[in-house]
């Protein structure tokens, strides 16, 4: 299992990530609003402004503080780091 940093220490399973959007458009505040009200929203901010909304398979929303490159780079390390282990092996 792959964890990604959200932040604050608090990690996410890579492999359970669907998509990492921009919390600007319209349809993204809505998705955040259900969650809310159903209960399946993570707040990781830590009292920051939201930069990226994190979607899940689960249909977890999660709020982080990091930008979506800033994210979406710490996967692709991770992926990397991966390899080189399944080389070395």
């Amino acid at each position: 299992m792959k964890l990604v940093n959200i932040g604050f220490g608090n990690m996410v399973s890579a492999n359970r990530m669907i998509a990492i959007v921009s919390p600007e458009s319209a349809p993204i505040r809505r998705i955040i609003q259900d969650a809310k009200d159903r209960g399946t929203l993570i707040d990781a901010t830590h009292g920051r402004r939201t930069r990226a909304v994190i979607i899940t398979d689960s249909d977890h929303i999660i709020l982080t503080y990091l930008q979506s490159e800033t994210l979406a780079n710490r996967m692709a390390e991770e992926s990397e780091i991966d390899v080189e282990e399944q080389e070395d092996e």
